[in-house]
């Protein structure tokens, strides 16, 4: 285990909401302070601990992916570029719900409870009343408390914040923050499907050691590793063919492979699989391998996500799911109008987002035509005129060339059955 590996199981074992600081982690582990820095830095990346301004650098509860919607109180604070009063060592709990206290005491005694965070003024009553109830404090407008509340905050470790934005304002930024949340949730990463048991050889294996695992596993590609469990290279049937079985795989393995993080998007993965011509890629964390992502893998992935339900939109679902969509002959037809979200600053249809319109024709008349998925090689625009607001805009799709591997796509767009937009789209196909 190396030092760095050694820093960070000690802080995973630190209780939640320690202090730390460099020169503790150096004096206590007997190492330098700059290891001990990367360390934390590394302990960052993982979550496992956060920096927060004006506080330090404390141990924190890792949030798992199924509670993505939820944010943490120091999420908070940086969200609505606040600072803290107090309870500093309750900043990393997740918050529980949000509660705006636009209403007489009474009243907000109703709607609080353990765990949530108190949206609110410059109120005393209410400010004791929300700590009374373990539910910490978000003042607005840039006004602060007393001390007795700032002492009872310490007391329970239950943060109160302070932002100069009006409440107003800052129930936008938390909604805008969890909205993006909600995206990046459908995103489907590595971590989800990758494969994860660690099946690898190592630098010092030879072709028979390859073959033997081979027929133990069933599978025919493998990932190879130093004895940090570093990979090193990828060993498949095409490399160890007509090689004697005492070489070393080492000599004839693909050496410094691509590889992938934990988070790195499977659309992303299957991009580089179509480009580079790949089955697998080793998924790795601090350069440890951590499993495999193969192209059987992303295909299952990318069905799977298509058929969830959404929780949220990006910007292109909002656009796209503006239209109609109609199938013809060679392709699609896509029909809808220029609408507000559509227009430049000048107040004409944006040329980026006709362009997302007729690749996005493109793509689903490939998916009529045969169903697999596919990346975009080249668009070629020819033209664009401009459209106005509420303008009515048909997009035509045909396929027109159909290869083992590339389809070809010509686009047209019309208003009043005048060309307004021509190009030509090539994609790659994904098989497995």
């Amino acid at each position: 285990m190396t030092k760095n590996e050694q820093i960070i199981d000690y802080i995973k074992d630190l209780p939640i909401g320690s202090k730390i600081s460099v020169r503790q982690i150096a004096q206590d582990l007997d190492v330098s302070e700059g290891t001990a820095y990367k360390a934390i830095k590394d302990a960052e990346r993982q979550e496992y601990v956060s920096t927060i301004p004006r506080v330090g650098t404390i141990r924190i509860e890792k949030v798992e992916k199924k509670r993505i919607d939820k944010v943490t109180f120091s999420e908070v604070l940086n969200i609505v570029e606040g600072q803290i009063l107090g309870g500093h060592e309750g900043i990393y709990k997740v918050v529980n719900k949000f509660v705006i206290g636009a209403m007489s005491v009474d009243e907000v005694k109703k709607y609080i409870s353990k765990g949530d965070l108190l949206i609110v003024g410059n109120r005393h009553d209410v400010h004791k009343l929300a700590l009374d109830n373990d539910c910490a404090i978000l003042i607005t407008g840039g006004l602060s408390c007393s001390e007795e509340i700032k002492k009872r905050a310490n007391e329970k470790k239950l943060p109160i914040l302070m932002t100069c934005y009006d409440t107003f304002t800052i129930t936008t930024m938390i909604d805008r923050a969890l909205h993006e949340r909600l995206i990046r949730k459908e995103i489907l990463i590595t971590e989800d499907i990758m494969t994860k048991e660690l099946y690898f050889l190592k630098a010092g294996d030879t072709v028979c050691d390859v073959k033997k695992q081979m027929k133990i596993t069933g599978h025919s590609r493998f990932p190879v590793v130093d004895h940090n469990l570093c990979v090193i290279g990828i060993i498949s049937p095409k490399d160890i063919s007509g090689e004697a079985l005492d070489k070393l795989i080492t000599n004839i393995m693909t050496k410094n492979p691509i590889t992938v993080s934990l988070d790195t998007p499977v659309a992303y993965i299957s991009h580089i699989m179509i480009w580079e011509g790949m089955k697998m890629i080793p998924v790795i964390e601090n350069k440890k391998l951590m499993g495999v992502i193969t192209r059987q893998d992303v295909i299952k992935g990318l069905k799977y996500i298509k058929n969830q339900p959404h929780m949220a939109e990006t910007f292109e679902h909002m656009v796209s799911n503006q239209c109609g969509v109609e199938e013809t002959k060679n392709g699609v037809k896509l029909t809808g109008d220029i609408t507000p979200m559509m227009l430049n600053e000048r107040g004409i249809a944006s040329a980026g987002i006709l362009v997302m319109l007729m690749s996005s024709a493109g793509s689903i008349a490939i998916k009529k035509q045969k169903n697999l998925d596919s990346v975009i090689d080249s668009f070629m625009i020819y033209f664009i005129k401009p459209l106005q607001l509420e303008n009515k805009i048909e997009v035509h799709a045909d396929v027109i060339n159909v290869g083992r591997k590339f389809y070809k796509v010509d686009i047209t767009a019309y208003h009043n059955e005048e060309i307004v937009s021509k190009a030509m789209m090539s994609v790659k196909l994904l098989r497995k």
